[in-house]
């Protein structure tokens, strides 16, 4: 019998990244960023899918959130401590594609010259 604070096989996926996740990681490397900021350097995500990211980001402990209370309200976002860490993973995935660029890009081809597989 295992203990209660023992992980089963399937809480160890605790990140559920979403589209934006590692691309907003990946934006807070250089430091605090203001939302539009983000949203500026980030092109094309929307603002819903923008604001639902870094709120699950907050919520799983990788980015801080702080809010101004100014005129314009002022909102501010950084990386924490497991945020970096994520960073270093996104930065390994990064080099992991770009190693492997051309041999994915070969087995794609070959991939689509004999069809999608037969069901």
């Amino acid at each position: 019998m295992s203990s209660p604070d023992a992980a089963s096989p399937h809480d160890l996926l605790v990140v559920r990244p979403s589209k934006w996740t590692l691309v907003v990681i990946v934006q807070l490397r250089s430091g605090t960023m203001r939302f539009n900021e983000l949203r500026r350097n980030m092109g094309g995500v929307p603002q819903k899918s923008l604001s639902q990211t870094l709120r699950e980001l907050e919520r799983d402990g990788f980015v801080t959130r702080r809010a101004y209370a100014t005129i314009p309200p002022r909102v501010e976002y950084d990386l924490t401590e497991m945020g970096q860490q994520l960073l270093e993973l996104a930065d390994r995935f990064h080099d992991f594609a770009l190693r492997n660029r051309e041999a994915v890009e070969t087995a794609r081809r070959r991939f689509d010259a004999v069809g999608e597989g037969l069901e």
